[in-house]
Order: C-alpha cells, then structure tokens, then sequence
C-alpha cells in the first residue's frame, strides 16, 4: 500500500527513472495524465496557486513545516467557501452530492 499519492505533470524531472527509483524506496505512488491529455493537471495546479497566493506568499517560512501544508489542505477541504461550488466547502459540497 502506497504511503502517498503525488500528482505531476510529465515533466523530465517527474518521469526519470532515478526519480522513480526515490519514490518507489518511499513508497509513494505517482498520478500523471498521458500526454496531450492534462485535464486531472488542471485542479491539482488550481490547488497549488491558492495554496501560495493564500498562504505561501504572505509569510516568510524559514522551515518547510512552517508552512504546515496538512493544516491548509484541511482549512481547503473544510473551511474555504468557493463560489463555484455554490459558495460552500469541498466537504459540504460533497455532502449533499450524498
């Protein structure tokens, strides 16, 4: 069973086979769309841009947990109202997808 779950473009650096050899030691799983086909990049790169404009930029971090990316990731999924989902969370919008 995978550890984690990390989401790429097909960059060089993504696809190389020492690259994979690293993730595959740590057992993390890669996601990547074929090429030509990048519609699963789209909400993972939206993501990221809140991610950096809503917290990273705001702040200088002099570690990598300072940044804590669990407890946005869980302020994104709980907390943060979107407009394109009838200004409600991801968990609430699921919710009545139920």
């Amino acid at each position: 069973m995978a550890k984690g779950l990390l989401h790429s473009d097909r960059g060089y650096q993504y696809t190389s086979k020492g690259f994979k050899v690293k993730l595959d030691t740590q057992g993390i799983k890669t996601s990547m769309s074929k090429v030509g086909r990048c519609i699963d990049n789209g909400p993972m790169e939206g993501f990221w841009g809140s991610l950096k404009s809503e917290s990273y930029y705001l702040k200088k971090f002099e570690t990598y947990e300072e940044l804590d990316i669990k407890e946005y990731i869980n302020f994104y999924n709980t907390k943060r109202l979107q407009k394109k989902l009838n200004s409600l969370s991801p968990l609430e919008y699921r919710a009545q997808a139920a």
